[in-house]
């Protein structure tokens, strides 16, 4: 026997087939701005991190070079 849908909302359990129809669409709503909000935290993880590689790429480009010699 499958198990039925639940959701809390203020601390109160309820049936999801028991809702309404706007209900169960605001539940699609937040499911979905929920995942909105992980991908663009995700987005911008990445973003941060590609950040700090040119900014630091930029600071040592500015930075004496060394020359090193092999005795060739």
């Amino acid at each position: 026997m499958p198990q039925e849908e639940k959701i809390v909302v203020d601390d109160t359990e309820h049936k999801v087939e028991d809702l309404s129809v706007e209900q169960k669409y605001m539940i699609s709503q937040i499911k979905d701005l929920q995942l909105n909000v992980s991908r663009s935290k995700f987005a911008l993880d990445q973003a941060q991190a590609a950040l700090n590689v040119f900014t630091n790429t930029l600071s040592k480009s500015f930075q004496p070079q060394e020359n090193h010699t092999d005795g060739s």
